[in-house]
């Protein structure tokens, strides 16, 4: 009985640690430039490193895998981490794993990363510590697929064309996209009596959503453009598919194409509030929205 109590507890230890250790990192994917080099000379990185909600625990196996862009080689390094202040420090330690074309060879890596905010990229540079003269930067994105640590490679290398075509594009991180999209909230655009012109002040809010639509290859966005209940119906159902069409002619001056825009307009026959007040009136003078 007491044997078997204790093997109980052993196995609860290990689950118990193997489920910390599952929960203590995060998977990473990029690429490295080197210095005086371009996109053109990038290769690929992955990267398993602690999470940021969780201090570092010496029971996770943190790793790195270089590959060689365009092939099937690679080296997969244990890595030790540290953080010195907002930046981390990580260093290819021991090399755990490789293959390797004939003459070739992989650098061992120390990398100084720090996380961007703004655009949801792990952004630092690289040092070679056993190659002369090796350094570069690293751009790199939280990863939705998990780093191989075997021959084969998680993914095939045409997401790395996509990720430059990105960057050169000036487009924020998956990650930071999704978030953006999941607590964006839709407002709706109010117009001066009788005008279909955008007020400058929607500037800024109509780019985001243009972003927003732009990162998720799969969204679409409605348009749906309304007026007040002063003039006829027909009258009104032509001012309102002229503010549809100039929301329309906007996101097509940020780079969203035609297909991807829904319009519709309902003139006066969907009102938000009473047309007996000014106040009403501003309020259904409008155009909204919805992604589809």
């Amino acid at each position: 009985m007491r044997f078997t109590l204790f093997l109980f507890f052993i196995l609860c230890a290990v689950r118990g640690r193997t489920q910390t250790s599952d929960n203590a990192f995060v998977d990473w994917r990029g690429i490295t430039i080197p210095s005086g080099k371009s996109y053109a000379d990038a290769q690929v990185l992955w990267l398993r490193l602690p999470s940021e909600q969780s201090p570092i625990d010496p029971q996770a196996l943190f790793l790195s895998r270089q590959e060689t862009y365009q092939s099937e080689f690679y080296a997969l390094h244990k890595l030790t981490v540290k953080h010195e202040g907002d930046e981390m420090l990580v260093d290819e330690s021991k090399s755990h794993k490789k293959k390797l074309n004939r003459g070739a060879s992989f650098c061992r890596m120390t990398y100084r990363l720090k996380y961007n905010e703004k655009t949801g990229y792990l952004e630092g540079s690289y040092v070679a510590s056993d190659c002369r003269g090796v350094s570069g930067k690293v751009i790199m994105f939280r990863s939705d697929l998990p780093l191989s640590q075997e021959h084969e490679m998680t993914a095939t290398h045409a997401w790395v064309r996509r990720f430059i075509d990105d960057l050169k594009n000036n487009k924020l991180s998956p990650a930071k996209m999704a978030e953006m999209r999941n607590n964006f909230e839709f407002k709706p655009l109010y117009f001066d009596y009788d005008k279909a012109q955008i007020r400058e002040e929607y500037f800024s809010y109509l780019k985001t959503m243009a972003t927003i639509v732009l990162s998720h290859s799969d969204l679409r966005i409605k348009v749906t453009g309304h007026t007040d209940g002063d003039g006829s119906d027909s009258y009104n159902l032509d001012l309102s598919k002229r503010r549809a069409k100039a929301i329309l002619n906007f996101f097509i001056g940020e780079g969203l194409a035609a297909e991807r825009i829904e319009i519709d307009f309902r003139g006066k026959r969907e009102p938000v509030a009473p047309n007996s007040t000014s106040e009403g009136k501003q309020k259904n003078r409008r155009v909204d929205f919805a992604f589809i």
